[in-house]
């Protein structure tokens, strides 16, 4: 057991980056991303300004303001090369400062900050397109390198974002004013990944995306930790009375009460439950996990104000993996009931009840063993749709605003917390059903 849990570790990173290099890909292939949704932003704006006051809205996103994007996600990098800065395996530029040479002069001045907070004006001299500069001490040993931009390079940096390879075009945007003017930068390259701990910073709420993601997975833990356990106590001893009790009356009864909440879905039990039990009767909250006053009660209201607030989204939590774990509980039991080994132990002298406990039972529950390491990731994921009904901002929320946002560090963030899990579940599954199943060896 020893040695597979090792090979199964170490299988680890090489899944995961698997599975995030496919992700890093698809969020850069398909379009739609902040540089796009950011002129789309500014294209309504404007339509609004033109319908609004009759004459065309002024405000307009500069190429500094794309840029800033672009260098925020290294998206004017190759895939591969961003995929490993992502990673903390290659360095990126993670400061950067610019200035512009005026028409006539080959000197100018940027201003940069130093690691310890203070400002500095380095004078940089052009000679071509080297950059000549005398930098305070602090400067180079901080990493700190300075680089010349023409109106070349600006116009073909202005051409790969717009996929434009036309040769006049990109002349003619040589003399455009927004990239006419020589330019020095001065950037610090570093390792900023995930190496190194670093996720990244959301595009959309500008917060770092570790500190969200950590605001938000103690809501779908509660709800997810609470609905695995709510499931089990009650699927586990509903499916052994049913397996007990089979072609009985309780059993149809039961049965069909399990497949009505089956083929429910947990979003449109929520909006039942909101309308009847929420709105009309006013039994349950309507939406969220506490009430505004929350923080003014006492331990006893506050308790009964998060009992409250759970009841109606537990409901839409395991009302699926209620009926699920019920049925695969019973049907694995029925089979064991039926095995030699059963007959035998009974023929001995065994007493049903025991044989039913003692040996049908566990090895009835392999089934479900195999099973709870998918449960793991469903744990954190939480669902999408009945956080969306009950206004709960948990980590399945969380995932869905990124990926409408087409937020790439936050959907990185989300996606790699749910493979970890996942992973991680799958080998907590081995174990579990080797520890449950003699007959299993991980030699």
């Amino acid at each position: 057991m020893r040695e597979y849990i090792i090979r199964r570790l170490l299988l680890m990173p090489i899944t995961l980056i698997g599975i995030t290099f496919v992700v890093f890909c698809l969020t850069r292939m398909v379009p739609g991303g902040p540089v796009e949704r950011l002129l789309q932003e500014q294209a309504i704006s404007s339509l609004a300004g033109e319908k609004s006051i009759g004459v065309a809205a002024t405000t307009q996103v500069s190429d500094a303001d794309i840029e800033r994007l672009e260098e925020l996600f290294n998206l004017q990098e190759p895939v591969w090369l961003s995929y490993l800065q992502w990673l903390g395996i290659r360095r990126r530029e993670v400061e950067i400062a610019k200035a512009e040479f005026l028409p006539d002069s080959d000197t100018t001045q940027v201003v940069v900050t130093s690691l310890s907070g203070h400002s500095a004006v380095i004078d940089v001299r052009r000679e071509g397109k080297h950059p000549v500069y005398a930098p305070d001490p602090w400067f180079e040993e901080e990493g700190w390198r300075v680089r010349i931009e023409s109106p070349r390079d600006r116009a073909l940096r202005w051409a790969k974002r717009n996929d434009i390879k036309d040769e006049a075009q990109i002349a003619a945007r040589e003399q455009h004013p927004s990239c006419s003017r020589w330019r020095a930068v001065a950037y610090r390259k570093a390792y900023d990944g995930l190496l190194q701990g670093q996720l990244g910073r959301s595009y959309k709420y500008n917060e770092s995306v570790a500190g969200m993601m950590w605001e938000h997975l103690p809501v779908s833990l509660y709800f997810g930790l609470l609905g695995v356990l709510v499931s089990y106590l009650i699927s586990i001893p509903l499916g052994v009375s049913k397996a007990l009790h089979h072609k009985s009356l309780y059993d149809s009864v039961t049965s069909a009460v399990i497949f009505i909440g089956y083929a429910i879905p947990g979003f449109a039990l929520g909006a039942v439950l909101l309308v009847y039990l929420g709105a009309r009767l006013e039994w349950f909250p309507l939406y969220g996990l506490t009430s505004p006053e929350f923080p003014g009660m006492s331990l006893p209201a506050q308790l009964k104000d998060i009992a409250l607030h759970t009841v109606l989204p537990l409901s839409c939590y395991v009302v699926s993996a209620f009926a699920m774990t019920t049925m695969m509980m019973k049907n694995s039991l029925m089979e064991h009931l039926s095995a030699d080994y059963m007959r035998t132990a009974i023929a001995k002298g065994v007493s049903f009840r025991r044989a039913v406990w003692g040996h049908a039972f566990r090895n009835s529950f392999i089934p479900l063993a195999s099973t709870l390491g998918g449960v793991l990731g469903g744990v954190v994921g939480g669902s999408i749709l009945i956080e969306r009904v009950f206004d709960i901002q948990g980590f399945g929320m969380l995932s869905f605003q990124a990926l409408m946002d087409k937020d790439y560090s936050l959907i990185m963030g989300t996606v790699l917390l749910g493979a970890v899990l996942i992973v991680i579940g799958n080998l907590l599954s081995d174990i579990f059903v080797a520890m449950i199943d003699p007959r299993i060896k991980f030699e």
